[in-house]
């Protein structure tokens, strides 16, 4: 059981970086820092996009965005500390 829950642990580690990534390459895309055809740069961008995106949409349906602010990943990055630390207290 112990196995389990650090690997809950490390895969929600992982998914706080490809969140994180996400919302680092819209904005680098927004103020045309980054290519967008750059295929380099837009395959990475996709992958965090397929990852991120089926979780964020649903955050969005429920808040929807402030002032053209989007707050879904922070929402998210929230319910991730929070699970991450009730596991973290459960195991020890």
């Amino acid at each position: 059981m112990t196995a389990l829950i650090l690997l809950i642990d490390q895969v929600l580690a992982i998914y706080t970086y490809v969140v994180i990534a996400s919302a680092v390459f819209s904005w680098l895309f927004a103020f045309n820092i980054v290519n967008p055809r750059n295929q380099i740069v837009s395959s990475i961008y996709e992958v965090c996009w397929r990852l991120t995106e089926p979780v964020l949409g649903r955050i969005r349906s429920i808040i929807p965005a402030m002032g053209g602010l989007d707050l879904s990943p922070v929402i998210l990055l929230l319910g991730i500390f929070f699970v991450r630390n009730l596991l973290r207290t459960g195991l020890y």
